[in-house]
């Protein structure tokens, strides 16, 4: 490689001196548009010595001392001027058609120099023709050229080519603001649909500064110029918006900044660590109720929010001229009532309608009403009246209203999208209580990944959506009478959070006022009650619990009631599940939580196959001795059939309960045999290991090191005893190196693991494959360890429920540690929540009973924590586990 040159060396060395005064002075509080502007100053004064040096070796000069017919042009963020420390620098070598004999040698002078002197070069190299060519077929090309600047060359050439490419734009105005639109909806979808992730791209995401950019290719496509000044002048934006805009880009540009010294690489995602480290570094303390964290990002998600709705507001303007909207809903659409019509843009008022909202809540609420009747959107300008009344209507709406608005929630149609654009409007807080407070409140914690306000609207489109569902949920949804009553509750159920008291009291408070504001009934009133104080139970009982118990089924039917609340409980466990992040619901989950939907159900309405559990014993041990055909004659299943416990009874169908016991038959004098199944609706793999207590002692936790041994996610567990001693372990495991069924080579191995674990009597301490976290788990503080021990829920066992953080062979060194204890382990469940897990298990002392030894269970307590924190401890760099 050869040595540099002395430019270059030069170069080098003033970026890095001049890099490091921007960083001072960013730390000393200098503005992020400044930071920006410096960054462009320093970086084009090197790139205009590389510019003059290139073109001296390899370009004629004209008589001005430029090369004639090429110019260095800067695009994009680099000719807008708003870069950060790590952003590319982006270039055209633009070039007529007579420069060709040079453009190569320039171009590679030109990009070996600039990559030379430290700077990361997004390039191109075009003529005026090439250049607008490229950006009629790729939206992406025309709007970073939109912002193009001469930074060194020939001033006439670049002349030229800005005349041809605003005359380009002038003449394909409609369709690029089109292919634009498309494209920019595309990257929100890639990087955030919503404004309200937990993790945003502070570029990218809905809100970010890419919608900033938006507004202003917007602008330049529309209007002729994209600087925010030049749009409010012209009235495109009006002078709050662009206030809003100025403020929340500049808070944006030092965000960014701030990310790009920290990480000293071009690091756009605000994550968690950053969110922590970013709310101390801007001075915000911990309130009653609220972290700094969440304080901090409440006044990020201000901004975007902000950013997003003036950017709606101006794009819908843009591509929709209120003059052809006008004439659109006069050609094509009719009136629905005086000062209303529905058209081809959506609900648009006329000036009397307009007026009308000034004084009325109705008419807000009816509006939106008619936007979901019809299927359509309140049009922008119709939002935008909206805003403007808001001011005028005072605080509480009137009785009519809210009837008016439970009328609303009673219509699945739009549901979701129409709440949504009364959130956006400022609407929607006025009738929830609650939602002020929740709007941009971020959840830090393990589970969510949006803040409360955007996960319980999401829940609420959850709920909508079951319309089309075919399965069980669906059938149950579209049945509910008072689908208003569901949809409220939805809205409600998570805005008690961000205040010291559990956010279930603080719900509980605000269902009382919803109730009261609402003028409910009783029974509506304490139904909407008791879905927010326990819109976590049915969660817990069959994720937390052991949901095939008939302590639970009753349990949950005595908590429940009535068939009516737990089917509301049910859709509403499954919307709010869906609505904490991507792939949370799942097809395990839902059978799991269906399950016991229907067991309780039956118990509840009567309405079991049997009318007593011990005639659907009978009846289920009548099925499997059927199922096994001649077997069932034979003396040994015979007797295995009449002793086969009630929850097993329960939890297994007739088929599946004769295979197990052909496995235990088919064991002889082995210690152990397995088998495996693919259950395509849940995406398991369901593994059985038949044994006898003679070698079963201890198995389970030898079990657990087997599968996480082969990169297995554990979901849930049960161990069943049979007659003459036989045992059956159950494990439920997700296979992450496989979608769907894994094969047969792979399911063989895992078998013969088991079966060799029960064969060792010494086994070697397992290995786990470790993986890297991402996205949200990575970074994040875990929560303090807890285990608890619950000894009053079940009758016949011994609980403990263990919250700890992720880490490679956890659940085997807690099911380890609970057979140190002399304790047996007889249910499992089995749940990772990013980095954080909730394991439940359920235990019996060595004779098969409750342990009623409390100094034991302290010491299994206390070593259980030793264990979690101290094996975390040494492994807090490391992978998370495969469970």
């Amino acid at each position: 490689m050869s040595a540099l040159r002395p430019t270059i060396i030069a170069a080098r060395a003033r970026l890095t001196e001049g890099m490091a005064e921007i960083r001072r002075a960013h730390d000393a509080g200098r503005s992020g548009w400044a930071t920006s502007q410096a960054i462009s100053a320093l970086r084009e004064e090197v790139l205009r010595r590389i510019w003059v040096e290139a073109c001296d070796a390899v370009v004629p000069r004209s008589s001005d001392g430029c090369p004639a017919g090429a110019a260095l042009v800067a695009y994009g963020g680099t000719g807008r001027g708003d870069v950060s420390p790590h952003s590319d620098v982006d270039l055209m070598l633009l070039y007529e058609p007579s420069f060709a004999p040079h453009t190569s040698d320039l171009a590679q002078r030109l990009v070996r120099d600039v990559f030379d002197a430290g700077l990361t070069l997004g390039h191109s190299v075009r003529t005026i023709e090439q250049a607008c060519r490229l950006a009629r077929e790729e939206p992406e090309i025309a709007t970073s050229l939109m912002e193009s600047r001469l930074l060194a060359g020939d001033s006439g050439l670049f002349e030229r080519y800005r005349k041809k490419f605003r005359s380009f734009v002038r003449h394909q105005r409609r369709g690029l603001l089109t292919a634009v639109a498309r494209s920019r909806t595309e990257e929100c979808l890639r990087y955030g649909e919503t404004v309200y992730l937990l993790e945003p791209n502070v570029k990218r995401s809905r809100g970010g500064l890419r919608d900033v950019q938006w507004a202003r290719w917007i602008g330049f496509i529309r209007y002729g110029f994209s600087g925010l000044d030049e749009l409010k002048e012209q009235e495109a934006l009006s002078p709050r918006d662009a206030e809003i805009m100025a403020e929340a880009h500049e808070f944006l540009l030092w965000l960014r900044h701030e990310l790009h010294f920290s990480a000293d690489s071009a690091a756009d995602v605000l994550t968690r660590a950053q969110q922590l480290r970013i709310a101390a570094l801007r001075g915000y303390q911990d309130k009653p109720g609220l972290l700094a964290v969440e304080q901090f990002m409440q006044q990020y998600f201000r901004h975007t929010q902000a950013i997003a709705d003036v950017t709606e507001r101006l794009s819908a303007r843009a591509v929709s001229h209120p003059y052809w909207a006008h004439v659109a809903t006069v050609l094509f659409g009719h009136w629905v009532e005086p000062g209303v019509r529905i058209g081809p843009v959506g609900v648009r008022l006329d000036r009397r309608g307009a007026r009308r909202l000034q004084s009325d809540w109705d008419a807000v609420v009816r509006l939106a009403e008619l936007a979901n009747l019809y299927h359509t959107q309140l049009a922008p300008d119709t939002i935008e009246a909206i805003r403007r009344a808001l001011p005028h209507l005072g605080d509480a709406p009137s009785a009519s209203a809210r009837r008016r608005f439970l009328s609303l929630l009673g219509h699945p149609g739009r549901l979701g999208p129409v709440l949504r654009e009364l959130h956006d409007a400022g609407i929607l807080e006025r009738f929830v209580p609650g939602m002020e407070r929740a709007r941009g409140l971020l959840q830090f914690n393990q589970y969510h990944k949006y803040t409360v306000d955007e996960h319980c609207l999401r829940a609420v489109e959850n709920a909508v959506a079951l319309l089309d569902d075919p399965g069980p949920l669906g059938r149950v949804y579209r049945s509910l009478s008072g689908k208003w009553l569901l949809h409220l509750a939805l809205l409600m159920h998570d805005l008690g959070k961000g205040r010291l008291e559990d956010h279930r009291v603080v719900g509980v408070e605000l269902a009382r006022q919803a109730a009261a504001e609402f003028a409910l009934g009783d029974d509506d009133a304490q139904t909407l009650i008791f879905l927010i104080q326990k819109h976590q139970m049915l969660t817990h009982e069959a994720f937390h619990r052991d949901s095939e118990d008939e302590e639970t089924i009753v349990r949950l039917a005595v908590q429940t009631g009535s068939p009516e609340r737990l089917e509301l409980l049910y859709v509403m466990t499954a919307c709010d599940l869906g609505a904490v992040g991507p792939n949370v619901w799942d097809g395990w989950k839902s059978d799991v939580v269906t399950r016991l939907f229907h067991r309780t159900m039956q118990y509840l309405a009567a309405e079991s196959p049997a009318t007593t559990n011990a005639e659907f014993y009978a009846q289920r041990r009548a099925e499997i001795a059927a199922a096994l055909g001649p077997e069932g004659a034979d003396p040994w299943f015979a007797r295995q059939v009449a002793a086969l416990p009630p929850p097993y009874l329960h939890a297994t169908d007739a088929r599946r309960a004769a295979d197990d016991l052909r496995l235990l038959r088919g064991r002889g004098g082995q210690p152990a045999a397995a088998s495996a199944r693919y259950r395509d609706e849940t995406g398991m793999l369901e593994l059985t290991i038949g044994t006898s207590e003679a070698v079963a002692s201890g198995i389970f936790h030898k079990l657990t090191g087997v599968l996480t041994g082969c990169g297995l996610e554990i979901r849930a567990a049960q161990i069943h005893t049979f007659g003459d001693q036989q045992i059956l372990d159950r494990f439920w495991v997700r296979d992450p190196d496989f979608q769907g069924p894994p094969p047969e080579h792979r399911i063989a191995e895992i078998c013969r693991g088991l079966v060799d674990a029960v064969f060792q009597q010494q086994p070697r301490p397992p290995r786990f494959r470790k993986l890297w976290q991402s996205g949200a788990a990575a970074g994040l503080p875990p929560a303090p360890p807890r285990v608890n021990i619950d000894n009053t829920t079940s009758n016949r066992y011994t609980i403990f429920d263990v919250f700890a953080a992720d880490r490679a062979g956890l659940l085997y060194d807690i099911a380890r540690t609970l057979f140190e204890h002399d304790l047996s382990v007889w249910r499992a469940r089995i749940a990772t929540y990013q980095v954080q897990v909730v394991d439940v298990f359920y235990v019996t002392d060595r004779d098969g009973g409750k342990c009623h030894d409390a100094a034991r269970l302290e010491a299994a307590r206390r070593r259980l924590l030793e264990v979690i924190v101290s094996s975390g401890e040494s492994s807090s760099a490391a992978p998370a586990d495969q469970r």
